[in-house]
This record gives C-alpha cells, structure tokens and sequence, in this order.
C-alpha cells in the first residue's frame, strides 16, 4: 500500500464514493433526505456497539480485535454517508468543521482568559 493509499485525501475519498454510486446507478437514490437517514442508522450501529458498555469498558473497546474491527467499519459508514451528503449539498466539510470550531471557540472562551465572560 502506498502512502496515499494510507492516508487518502478526503476530496479523493468522495471522488471515489461518487464514482462507485455512479457506477451502479445509485444516484438517484442519493438524495439529502437519503443519505441523513443512511447516516442516522450508520450511527446508530456505533452506538449499538457502546450501549451497554461501563464507561471503562468503552474506553477499552479497541482492545478486542472483533470489536474493534467492528467500531472501524461503522466509523467507516458513518463517515462514507457524511461525505456523500456533503457532496450531494456541496459542503466543504473541513471548512464547515473548521468555521465551528472557531464558533465554538468564540461561544467558550478558556476561563481566565481576557474575552472570558465573569463567571466562567
């Protein structure tokens, strides 16, 4: 395996997804409404994995190769389905990403720092 096969570039990523469904002539079924439930589902499989897990035991879940194959997979599906949606409404995801993290940066600020709010 190559580097770029190792560490594939997310634009390549949804390249090939998006070809894979138009090789098969699935984009019609690749709506917005579509893949949100697809990728609701996919996340709930992960969940499905961690429900009845102690919090000790879900931080030790990669430990078991079974599962941990497992929680690799539904990553993966989640992942593919997040993609595909952000391609079919045209969302950069890492810029989406990154414009929130700077929201979120703003909304909570450290404590102690100049812009953070009394209290906090």
């Amino acid at each position: 395996m190559t580097d770029s096969e190792d560490h594939p570039d997310l634009a390549g990523l949804q390249r090939r997804l998006a070809e894979f469904a138009a090789a098969r002539d699935w984009q019609p079924y690749h709506t917005p409404k579509n893949l949100v439930a697809a990728l609701s589902v996919e996340a709930s499989e992960l969940v499905e994995i961690f429900q009845w897990l102690t919090p000790e035991e879900s931080a030790r879940v990669m430990a078991d190769p079974d599962t941990a194959y497992r929680v690799r997979d539904e990553i993966a599906d989640v992942l593919a389905y997040l993609l595909q949606l952000c391609e079919v409404l045209g969302v950069d995801p890492l810029a989406a990403l990154a414009a929130k993290i700077e929201r979120n940066e703003r909304r909570f600020p450290v404590p102690g720092e100049p812009d953070a709010p009394e209290g906090n």
